[in-house]
């Protein structure tokens, strides 16, 4: 699967201050299709995709300055260790969401929070006029059949969220959010507790550069039944 950040360079977290979410993905899920419409498109994409195979590739290539986890400070240790303490802790500040959405990039596993994202953002929607084009534009996005930033979901979650779309309602993404939710909290979490950037700020210390890591399999929610994820930070 291709770069998402490349697919779609529109859609960075700050942006959701200046326009809706879905807004930015609606407008670029239509610059991709016009892109691919273009003479030669296919083959441009195939040598990106070739491209994006090398190693050295993604070297530096989305994280900006070495070490740029966070904004070292603007966050205290104090703040950093409250970061530990859940993972809906972490989501529910903006810095914690902000540094680990940096984390998930060097993981190129982002989706997963912009996905999460985008379903907090239909639930805030005031009337249920909003409701359907929202919905089909997450649905384009990250849930259909090789969608641009499709996330794991199981068929039965899939099935269930692809029948409510043709009159969608507040909770039509609920299960897909929940289940996300649970993989980032039991398989990426954990690696951000651990990760050196992140034991760099609950030291005071400027963050450490994360290492990459190149994605060998996406993880389902049944490969953590029964397992307790290990949180110890230090």
């Amino acid at each position: 699967m291709e770069n998402p950040l490349l697919l779609f360079p529109q859609l960075n977290i700050s942006a959701s201050k200046d326009k809706p979410y879905y807004k930015l993905m609606k407008s670029a899920i239509k610059e991709e299709s016009h892109k691919a419409s273009k003479p030669g498109a296919k083959q441009k994409r195939k040598r990106l995709s070739l491209l994006l195979q090398k190693p050295d590739f993604h070297e530096g290539d989305h994280l900006g300055k070495p070490g740029n986890l966070t904004k070292a400070a603007s966050v205290s240790p104090e703040e950093a260790v409250k970061w530990g303490e859940s993972f809906d802790k972490l989501l529910s500040e903006k810095a914690g969401l902000d540094a680990f959405t940096k984390f998930l990039k060097t993981e190129f596993s982002e989706e997963n929070i912009e996905f999460w994202i985008a379903c907090e953002d239909y639930k805030k929607s005031k009337s249920a006029h909003e409701f359907l084009p929202k919905a089909k534009t997450i649905f384009e996005t990250f849930i259909q059949k090789d969608a641009p930033k499709e996330v794991n979901l199981d068929f039965h979650t899939k099935e269930v969220t692809s029948q409510s779309m043709g009159q969608p309602l507040r909770s039509t993404f609920d299960a897909a959010q929940s289940t996300v939710y649970r993989l980032m909290e039991q398989d990426s979490y954990p690696r951000f507790l651990r990760s050196a950037p992140y034991l760099s700020l609950l030291q005071g210390r400027p963050p450490a550069r994360a290492p990459l890591r190149r994605r060998s399999r996406s993880f389902t929610i049944s490969d953590f039944q029964g397992v307790r994820p290990d949180l110890t930070v230090w």
